[in-house]
């Protein structure tokens, strides 16, 4: 039995087609249960219903893009989970958006036109590898820092930053 067969994975996309195509993907490399739904909106209210493992949603939906819906995840009060792990996924692979999902939390980010190893190496990589969560400013979600430089001479902006004499 595979390792995954025990995740419910909520994945949040407007396109029926889409969300098919990615459901079967996530069955094939052997997730438990998928749940779909068709925006951001209608992922918030089924993780209110029922936790999931990790979401992944669509970077445009309407009336809920999955920016947004990031940014409730992260901040509102009353969010279901605050540190749920979020694979954003969206054909718009511009630096632009890929900045604009990160700085709202989002903990990994997929382009379309998505493909299973292209996907486990999403999941692997926020179940295997997770990255602390920084409250700074008006953020709060996974470290944005992948890589730790070891000749980084500053600004230092966090208390556990090391300070080079």
């Amino acid at each position: 039995m595979s390792a995954l067969n025990s995740l419910d994975i909520l994945l949040a996309d407007d396109n029926p087609n889409m969300r098919a195509i990615v459901s079967a993907m996530l069955k094939s490399i052997g997730v438990g249960r998928v749940r779909e739904v068709e925006d951001g909106s209608a992922a918030l209210e089924a993780l209110r219903v029922r936790p999931a493992d990790l979401a992944i949603v669509d970077f445009r939906m309407l009336p809920v893009n999955g920016v947004t819906f990031t940014q409730m995840i992260r901040k509102a009060e009353d969010s279901p989970n605050p540190y749920l792990p979020i694979i954003m996924m969206t054909g718009h692979s511009e630096k632009r958006h890929v900045t604009e999902a990160r700085d709202a939390g989002v903990t990994e980010f997929v382009t379309k036109p998505v493909n299973a190893p292209a996907l486990l190496a999403r999941i692997e990589a926020v179940i295997m590898r997770p990255r602390a969560f920084i409250r700074g400013g008006d953020y709060f979600g996974p470290d944005r820092r992948r890589t730790q430089r070891e000749h980084y001479a500053g600004p230092f902006r966090r208390a556990d930053d090391a300070v080079i004499d």
